[in-house]
């Protein structure tokens, strides 16, 4: 026997579909299934949406059993193995994921069907296990506020000057972004960290030349 019929031989045999019987299957979906279950009761508990998904969190369950089934099909036979390679390349999934964490449950779900479709759920249990413990722990670590936008638009540079000087007494820390100024008025956008948002607006409003003043906040994190 040659040495390219040896490799022949063995690759052949790895893909047997006999080993594949029902119950086999029924079990690797089973242990698929709780570990999916599992995923969705995190995710429920995890996530900081607003509004939460129930669509989206079921089929992110679903995923995990339909990956273990692609698994365990492309290890019964080297033909489907072949095929599914050069169907799934052509797949584009255009829906875009706007949170990150939503991409992370998503991409732990497929990692589950393909741990538990190769038979390794003991893998998969710890690696649950592990990734709980991870948003766990790093949930626990507490941000950084976010600084908030002062949009303040008045009438003359005296006016601005005030503008200036209240925001200086009234914030930890600021930075104007932009200024943009016409014939009758400029309008500023003021980057502050402030802990009475509505004290600085309102003394902003009072005073002499001041057209508008709206303190805006944002979800971002940001790091120093």
């Amino acid at each position: 026997m040659s040495f390219s019929d040896m490799i022949k031989k063995s690759v052949l045999e790895g893909f047997s579909a006999a080993d594949m019987s029902a119950q086999y299957v029924s079990i690797i979906l089973i242990e698929t299934f709780i570990i999916a279950l599992y995923i969705f009761c995190i995710y429920r508990f995890i996530t900081r949406s607003t509004f939460y998904n129930k669509s989206y969190a079921i089929s992110m369950a679903i995923i995990s059993m339909i990956t273990s089934g692609i698994i365990l099909a492309m290890q019964s036979n080297l033909v489907i193995s072949l095929g599914m390679v050069g169907a799934l390349s052509i797949v584009r999934f255009r829906t875009a994921i706007k949170e990150p964490m939503d991409l992370l449950f998503l991409f732990w779900s497929i990692g589950t069907g393909i741990i538990c479709g190769a038979g390794l759920f003991a893998l998969c249990v710890i690696l649950a296990v592990f990734v709980t413990i991870g948003l766990v722990v790093l949930n626990m670590v507490p941000a950084l506020s976010s600084p908030e936008l002062l949009i303040v638009k008045v009438e003359n540079s005296e006016a601005e000057k005030q503008v200036m000087s209240l925001v200086k007494k009234h914030t930890n820390s600021f930075k104007v972004d932009s200024k943009s100024s016409t014939k009758d008025s400029s309008t500023l956008i003021i980057e502050v960290k402030v802990k009475d948002g509505s004290k600085l607006v309102d003394d902003v409003t009072n005073v002499a030349g001041t057209i508008s003043a709206t303190l805006m906040k944002h979800e971002g994190e940001v790091k120093y």
